[in-house]
């Protein structure tokens, strides 16, 4: 079965965003090292344009498109993350942007979605499906749709993250035993793991997931495509995906890529930790990998274990209560 995407395409799509996306550090923390009892790299692509590492994919996918596509448009359908990502990149390259997003998303993310210059339709996420209403906007426009993750350019785009991290563990001489790896629909995971596998092979990787949404977990566990309940709720915006993309699935079953679940409370601690402890802003949805770290869903004893803190656009009221009841 040939793949959506190659480490080759990962490395295309580093020149392809150079200049344009931050190169976000590797940080260590003597505090996570100890909790964890061997070293820990996070990835804070809370850092990252448009607070996310979804600019990437988005910049990558939206600066390959022809000059009579740009001018047609895109529309992509978000929670907010990968809005703000498409909205950004659009602005930059001069395209005018419609994102499809929830009534209930962050109204951080709507307004700073709105705030790059993207018209923004709303959708009821729990009576209707986001690619449907897609679909609907953009009838016989000749936009071009731009998914969050089921997309080989934006699935090469989120790797370049890892990309990074590869080449500072390298010039560290540093060869990591793990990588946790927060999860939606894939895009992320898939573009990392592809990575991560090439310059790292025997090093194991976990997609993680809130509890509510653990389609990747369980699609690992099954071999098929799985999909979760229509009416599941978590406070992780930013992973409520309702099943791993047909392009980014066959990329972590070969990568060999195992599933990990948190809870609501465990991803909350998490955001205070990132705070208290790194000095860095994280989203709940964000922090779901640190949180499985923190919460000792992985063995990390005597290991080298990677961590990225995906996204950091969380609401002040929201930040203020986790490090109210986990402080």
């Amino acid at each position: 079965m040939t793949l959506a995407i190659s480490i080759d395409d990962v490395k295309s799509a580093a020149e392809q965003i150079e200049g344009v996306v931050a190169r976000t550090p590797l940080i260590e923390n003597i505090a996570l090292n100890k909790l964890a009892g061997g070293r820990v790299f996070i990835k804070p692509e809370c850092l990252q344009h448009t607070g996310s590492f979804k600019f990437r994919g988005a910049y990558n996918r939206l600066s390959r498109l022809s000059d009579e596509e740009k001018a047609r448009g895109v529309l992509a359908f978000s929670s907010g993350n990968h809005a703000q990502g498409v909205a950004r990149a659009a602005e930059l390259l001069g395209i005018d942007a419609t994102i499809v997003m929830p009534e209930d998303a962050p109204a951080l993310k709507l307004e700073a979605t709105k705030g790059y210059g993207a018209k923004v339709v709303l959708y009821d996420r729990y009576n209707e499906d986001r690619e449907e209403v897609a679909n609907r906007v953009a009838g016989d426009s000749g936009v071009t749709v731009v998914p969050p993750y089921n997309d080989s350019f934006i699935m090469a785009g989120q790797g370049t993250s890892a990309l990074e991290v590869a080449e500072d563990l390298n010039v560290l001489g540093i060869t990591p035993d793990q990588a946790l790896v927060c999860c939606g629909g894939g895009g992320l995971a898939s573009g990392s793991f592809t990575v991560y596998r090439h310059y790292f092979p025997d090093m194991q990787g976990y997609a993680v997931e809130p509890e509510a949404f653990d389609d990747v977990a369980r699609s690992l566990e099954s071999g098929n495509i799985e999909s979760v309940d229509f009416g599941a709720r978590s406070i992780c915006d930013a992973l409520l995906t309702p099943s791993p993309g047909t392009l980014t699935f066959p990329v972590l079953q070969e990568a060999g890529a195992k599933g990990l679940t948190i809870s609501d409370d465990e991803a909350r601690r998490a955001v205070a930790f990132a705070s208290n402890m790194l000095k860095v802003t994280a989203e709940p949805g964000g922090a779901a990998a640190l949180a499985a770290l923190l919460a000792g869903k992985v063995e990390t004893k005597d290991r080298v274990t990677v961590c990225i803190i995906s996204g950091g656009n969380i609401a002040p009221e929201l930040l203020k209560q986790c490090l109210e009841d986990f402080s």
